[in-house]
């Protein structure tokens, strides 16, 4: 077990961005969504350690925004069988704007 590897996130910060994003997300009629779900993403990634080493997170809600209206094509299109993958594709995107930090 490594030891060198944490999380130091608090509860009640999870809370406030996930309200935060709820309202935003609202307030926009879901046109913020991947504003959203970016925030999230950049803290989580800012309190996660791997090996002593810190990530960050460095994907932005434009080029997600970009996906996420694709994805929904997508699932429209192939009149929803593409929802099936739509969780692996927003975790693949995830991990490829997830560095460690300098």
């Amino acid at each position: 077990m490594n030891e060198n590897s944490y999380f130091d996130g608090g509860l009640l910060q999870l809370i406030g961005w996930r309200i935060l994003g709820g309202l935003v997300t609202t307030l926009t009629l879901g046109i913020c969504f991947p504003w959203a779900i970016c925030m999230i993403y950049s803290w989580e990634a800012k309190h996660t350690i791997i090996n002593g080493k810190r990530l960050t997170f460095d994907g932005t809600a434009v080029g997600l925004f970009g996906n996420w209206i694709k994805w929904l094509l997508l699932t429209i299109i192939t009149l929803g069988i593409y929802s099936f993958w739509l969780d692996i594709s927003l975790k693949k995107w995830k991990v490829k704007h997830t560095h460690f930090a300098n």
